[in-house]
């Protein structure tokens, strides 16, 4: 994973680190002083983001909004 991975990751996150519980917290702000310090994450890190990355942004599920974009039919 490259650096501008990591920042992708890192900034997604930020929207959703009030609901991290303890353990995620403290992960998250290790993740942030590596990335101050423009460090690249050893695959153990990057695979913990990933999964962080994973857990809070769930895609949007774009199908259930169709009904209100139909064409009536005449």
């Amino acid at each position: 994973m490259s650096y501008r991975d990591q920042q992708k990751y890192i900034e997604t996150l930020k929207k959703h680190e009030r609901k991290f519980d303890r353990k995620e917290r403290e992960d998250f702000k290790m993740f942030l002083k590596r990335q101050k310090d423009e460090e690249d994450f050893d695959t153990v890190s990057m695979k913990r983001l990933k999964e962080l990355y994973d857990k809070y942004n769930v895609a949007v599920d774009k199908s259930k909004y169709d009904s209100f974009f139909k064409k009536k039919e005449e």
